[in-house]
């Protein structure tokens, strides 16, 4: 299985997914937009395409061309019927690829907080957990691409997860946080932790070691869905 990780800050890798990966005997590849020699493969040599989180926006285009590239990849991956998830900023970007608006969330959401199954989920979509707190850190979110059904609410962000098709998941949140990726977040991006009613302390963000697993089960669990029958 060839898996291409699509990673946009050296601080945000694959966190619990690198468990999955080595479990199923994957072969992971990774576009690494940070480094000068970032090159893209050919989607259909890809069997799972992961686009990971950022601080970056979609938006940002003039100041980082890449993200044009990426976007074309990730759409003309998605019609090929290849296999993609998308993780925060990887979500975004596969909404805007798919010409779905990003735009401000009306507040930041960062810090451990409860999501929730969404109403009318289709019997042919990933079933969300009734309800599971996970990590969150973004202030951006997504309109619903053409098509796609939403899987995932929070009280702060009414899009955290959606589907496209049979092989196509968006997550606004962050099920795949270990306590490594959360200690260089709060490295790398502290000075977003600015106060307000939806952004936790340093303290709250590392959470417990028992605050990861549910989050971890979970994206193992999508990952197995978006594989299934490959």
């Amino acid at each position: 299985m060839h898996v291409q990780v699509l990673q946009h800050v050296p601080f945000e890798g694959v966190g619990s997914m690198a468990d999955w990966f080595q479990a199923r005997g994957a072969t992971v590849h990774y576009t690494r937009f940070f480094e000068t020699d970032a090159r893209l493969p050919d989607p259909v040599s890809c069997d799972l395409i992961v686009a990971m989180g950022g601080p970056m926006s979609v938006n940002d285009e003039a100041e980082l061309p890449w993200l044009i590239e990426e976007k074309t990849f990730l759409r003309q991956a998605i019609e090929q019927g290849v296999a993609m998830l998308g993780v925060c900023l990887g979500a975004q970007l596969i909404a805007s690829a798919l010409g779905a608006r990003v735009h401000p969330n009306p507040v930041a959401e960062i810090g451990w907080f409860p999501v929730w199954r969404a109403e009318s989920v289709g019997e042919d979509c990933f079933v969300f957990p009734d309800r599971i707190e996970l990590l969150h850190w973004h202030g951006e979110t997504f309109a619903l691409p053409e098509g796609a059904r939403l899987l995932a609410c929070s009280e702060a962000c009414r899009h955290q997860a959606f589907q496209l098709g049979r092989r196509v998941i968006g997550l606004q949140c962050h099920p795949e946080m270990t306590p490594a990726i959360i200690a260089d977040l709060l490295d790398a991006c502290a000075d977003e932790l600015r106060p307000g009613p939806w952004v936790q302390t340093p303290a709250q963000l590392a959470g417990e070691p028992h605050s990861y697993l549910p989050g971890n089960v979970l994206m193992a669990q999508v990952l197995d869905y978006l594989l299934a029958g490959r």
